[in-house]
């Protein structure tokens, strides 16, 4: 999949309605620079969004994945099928979104206890009678932890997994084709 074929692909299909990236982002609730990201290729829209636009742009599917104009069009149950499927992706990516959620959240609540527990500065009621090394490594713990967790999330929600997943899967055909 060629994603700037597809960004000019999506960049003539507008020209052709006779829109700008303002008015097209309007109309499908996005932002514009989101449109011009689609439309360079460094971003593409989602599996829902590409059925959507290859809907208000009256093209197949295929032809949006391929980039270029086919002569067959999609019939409606290719369509049901894909969009189930991006259903199905964006419900995926939601649950995951939630778990990390509650993963960064109970983090901090995990810090905030440590920090009432056992930190010098806030007179924490186990300071002094827990060593204060352990103290120490408590606190350490904690806050790594829920620096992890808050990482993770802002990962997810920029899409580096996927990238990371994409990349693998590049690295992995190039050594293929050795």
């Amino acid at each position: 999949m060629n994603q700037e074929k597809i960004g000019a692909f999506l960049k003539h299909l507008r020209k052709e309605k006779g829109l700008t990236q303002e008015q097209l982002a309007e109309k499908f609730y996005v932002s514009s620079r989101t449109v011009s990201r689609w439309e360079t290729g460094s971003n593409l829209p989602d599996l829902s969004m590409l059925i959507d636009l290859a809907d208000f742009y009256e093209v197949d599917i295929r032809e949006m994945i391929d980039g270029e104009r086919k002569s067959e069009t999609m019939d409606q149950e290719t369509k049901d099928t894909i969009k189930k499927v991006g259903e199905y992706v964006e419900e995926k990516s939601k649950k995951l979104k939630n778990k990390l959620i509650n993963l960064a959240g109970s983090a901090a609540i995990f810090l905030l206890i440590c920090i009432r527990l056992f930190q010098e500065e806030t007179k924490g009621a186990l300071y002094g009678i827990v060593p204060e090394a352990i103290c120490g490594h408590i606190m350490t713990v904690a806050m790594g932890l829920c620096i992890a967790a808050t990482a993770l999330l802002y990962m997810h929600i920029f899409g580096l997994f996927d990238k990371i997943y994409r990349w693998k899967m590049q690295r992995r055909k190039a050594k293929e084709e050795e």
